[in-house]
């Protein structure tokens, strides 16, 4: 049996969990989430906790694990959200909000707008270079924060491009110089 599945999921205070079959809708002061997980496993909710059962048949102690996690990311995302701090680094680099829209300056011949999926929200610092995509649901917020990094990756000669904050990005040496002059 799984280790994390194990774990019983603590219900906090505002939280409500309806669980019908193998859909699980959880509802929170941020939102709602819905998901439906496999029809064999067992989930219930009792005495403040969410618990995940797996049958005794082979192949279910990884979904077991993965189910839990998965209630789990809901309820932390009703409760308090999750957001994902992006850096934009170069020069003439910037991030600004168009409404609910993000448009970024990252040394193209055009700007890239990008519109926000329904439950994302972007925000940008004063800076112009440190913006922020928050939501509820843990996989649509680090999914968009992926496509935004891959529009302009950091590149590892100057370091420039759309990273993710705190990345360390390997840098490398460049051209070590000319010898010799051409004469």
């Amino acid at each position: 049996m799984s280790r994390i599945g194990k774990l019983p999921i603590k219900i906090p205070a505002g939280v409500k969990v309806h669980i019908e079959g193998s859909t699980v809708t959880i509802q929170g002061p941020k939102g709602q989430l819905q998901q439906t997980f496999d029809p064999n496993l067992k989930i219930q909710a009792q005495d403040g906790q969410i618990t995940v059962t797996p049958p005794d048949a082979p192949g279910y102690k990884a979904l077991h694990g993965l189910t839990r996690a998965l209630i789990n990311n809901m309820v932390i995302g009703v409760t308090n959200g999750y957001q994902r701090t992006l850096e934009v680094e170069g020069v003439g680099y910037r991030a600004e909000l168009q409404g609910k829209n993000l448009v970024l300056s990252v040394g193209l011949a055009h700007q890239l707008t990008i519109e926000p999926p329904p439950g994302i929200t972007f925000t940008v610092d004063k800076s112009q270079r440190i913006f922020t995509i928050e939501g509820i649901d843990k996989r649509l917020v680090g999914e968009m924060a992926a496509k935004i990094r891959l529009m302009r990756p950091p590149e590892p000669y100057k370091g420039k491009g759309i990273r993710y904050q705190g990345e360390k990005i390997r840098r490398k040496a460049g051209k070590a110089g000319k010898t010799g002059a051409a004469k």
